[in-house]
């Protein structure tokens, strides 16, 4: 998600102003927590290395690094989860990897305004989006993202912070992390959305990512021609609260003829994803899911 125009923190109040991802160099947009006696109060360029996030302000040291990295060329650290070409999911256990997730989580708060959970690492899972670099020949692989989501979560929180790099961004994979945490909440059985308050540009991700999730499910439900927000809620796995938002962003609301609540209509629906030109195929496909995960998640229903 790329910040609106003036919404990036003056280079003034930013502690690293670039950063050096493998051979990518792009702009910081917020301040990180960084050691000051490793990195500095202003530092020009960070140098991080792609695989395991590890950093440096020196470019030879960095580069000395990348060339003995455990995790170059070798498979992702983690669980894989999902895959579809030329994506991957990994799952990643805090309390198992504290230094990669802590140094991921460095790198992710010089995108992120309001996120800074990085020393507590050990009560959150997190899931990488992995792409395969290009020719496929090449064993290579470069994360482009990820999200966290606490293990147990007071509020079903299905997802408490998301970032795709920003190199990345604008190729709508934020909607393929979304949608790993909504099948997360499914496969738990538990209902949720993402941790609240949202930043603006978390709110207006997800608004894009509710209504197309939202028209897919009215028009997906058979023989009835009005649906309300609570069927909306159940067939999607999320809060009623955030259905609600969705549909009245979308101007689908009706209220009821009888009693409270409303109701929302199949041909509106259609006509505002056709008049929007919103593609209703999931960003998620189920069926990529690897099996033997799907085994084991089903049991933290009851954790």
């Amino acid at each position: 998600m790329v910040p609106a125009a003036g919404a990036i923190t003056p280079k003034a109040a930013r502690n690293v102003s670039n950063v050096v991802l493998g051979d990518i160099l792009f702009p910081t947009w917020y301040p990180s927590f960084y050691p000051e006696e490793l990195v500095g109060k202003d530092t020009d360029k960070l140098y991080v290395c792609p695989w395991c996030f590890k950093y440096s302000k020196e470019a030879v040291p960095f580069l000395a690094h990348v060339k003995v990295c455990d995790v170059e060329g070798n498979e992702p650290r983690g669980r894989l989860i999902y895959k579809e070409e030329p994506y991957s999911i990994y799952e990643i256990d805090g309390e198992e990897e504290k230094l990669f997730t802590q140094n991921l989580s460095l790198f992710a708060k010089l995108f992120l305004d309001n996120k800074s959970v990085f020393f507590d690492v050990s009560s959150f899972n997190y899931y990488l989006l992995i792409q395969d670099l290009l020719p496929s020949s090449s064993p290579g692989r470069q994360i482009v993202g990820f999200f966290s989501k606490e293990k147990m979560s007071w509020d079903n929180n299905n997802l408490a912070c998301i970032l795709v790099f920003p190199p990345w961004q604008r190729q709508g994979l934020g909607k393929i992390l979304m949608g790993i945490s909504y099948e997360l909440s499914k496969r738990e059985n538990r209902i949720g959305g993402p941790e609240k308050p949202l930043s603006e540009l978390g709110r207006k991700g997800y608004l894009k990512f509710w209504e197309a999730r939202v028209a897919s499910a009215v028009l997906g439900i058979r023989n009835k021609s009005t649906v309300t927000p609570e069927e909306i809620a159940r067939q999607c796995w999320m809060l009623v609260d955030d259905v609600i938002v969705a549909l009245k962003e979308m101007g689908m609301l009706e209220a009821r003829k009888k009693g409270a609540g409303f109701l929302l209509s199949k041909d509106r629906a259609r006509s505002w994803a056709q008049a929007n030109n919103i593609s209703l195929k999931p960003p998620v496909d189920e069926s990529y899911f690897v099996e033997e995960w799907m085994q084991t998640i089903a049991g933290r229903e009851n954790v």
